[in-house]
């Protein structure tokens, strides 16, 4: 039975990967000057490096969730064109936006549409690293997984993409209660850098603190020499970053020169998350062996 996969904006896709794959995406949104803004919207790029700007200039942004009413009409469109759907939403632990529109969209598909079926996957991952898991998800539907082999398959090794990230200015972190006020003026007084991990239940956890953002780059260096999957020359790494870009292929270019890395997807941080973490943030993604 055919199937379409539908994935959240939060995944950072490009335009490009979105159109080739056939993925339906479904936009979270940000707010500035109480203006909101879709996180995607198909045929017009999302102007993030505005987005970054705006933040330096000291815009305050706020994120909504999904659309309940967005992700009605792409299940139905769907449904009503004769396939089932794979969902899989943004890390639940992080956001309420997957429980809110996979409730949603099984409480739909129960109703009207009982013949059809409807899987919904909590990716437990973000940004590139949710878009990790979808570009692996996709590889594996053009091999020919039906919709329950996949879905099997995503929860079954989502804990096998890593996720290591650090910000430049702990006030963002500050600003969305992840970190205390006195905590963030000390840090920033000290030039101190959080090395922040996505744990096996999607949570953001601090690991270690380092000072100076070179050593920050270097200790996301040092977990993926630590946890990498082998082979890692070809196995893909993903870089997302706030507006950030030459760093972010700093980072790249010591994980090449040191391991023969052939793929690399950089890209700039989608502004939903973004907005939580702020200019100059960089995460790195990967495939490990163990749980994350």
């Amino acid at each position: 039975m055919a199937y379409t996969i539908i994935t959240d904006s939060s995944a950072n896709l490009t335009d490009e990967y979105i159109e080739q794959s056939g993925l339906q995406i479904l936009a979270l949104e940000f707010i500035v000057d109480g203006e909101s803004f879709r996180g995607y919207t198909k045929g017009v790029p999302t102007d993030n490096k505005q987005f970054y700007g705006m933040m330096r200039e000291g815009k305050v942004v706020k994120t909504s969730l999904v659309r309940l009413s967005e992700s009605e009409a792409a299940l139905r469109s769907c449904f009503d064109a004769g396939n089932d759907v794979l969902y899989v939403g943004f890390d639940s632990a992080i956001s309420s936006s997957y429980e809110q529109a996979s409730n949603y969209m099984q409480q739909i598909q129960a109703e009207d549409y009982p013949d059809r079926k409807l899987r919904c996957v909590d990716s437990l991952a973000a940004a590139l690293g949710h878009g990790m898991l979808m570009t692996e998800m996709v590889k594996r539907r053009d091999e020919g997984f039906s919709l329950d082999e996949l879905a099997d398959w995503a929860e079954a090794n989502r804990l096998t993409v890593a996720h290591w990230f650090t910000v430049e200015d702990l006030n963002y972190l500050q600003r969305g209660g992840r970190l205390s006020k006195g905590s963030a003026v000390a840090g920033t007084l000290l030039s101190i850098k959080p090395i922040i991990h996505v744990d096996d239940e999607g949570r953001l956890v601090p690991v270690d603190k380092v000072r100076g953002r070179k050593k920050s780059i270097n200790a996301l260096f040092d977990r993926y020499v630590e946890t990498a999957r082998e082979p890692r020359s070809e196995l893909p790494v993903y870089i997302s970053h706030g507006d950030c870009q030459e760093e972010a292929e700093q980072l790249a270019e010591m994980i090449r020169s040191e391991f023969g890395v052939k793929e690399f997807l950089i890209d700039q941080l989608d502004p939903v998350i973004g907005a939580h973490s702020g200019p100059g943030t960089i995460a790195l993604f990967f495939l490990t062996d163990a749980t994350r």
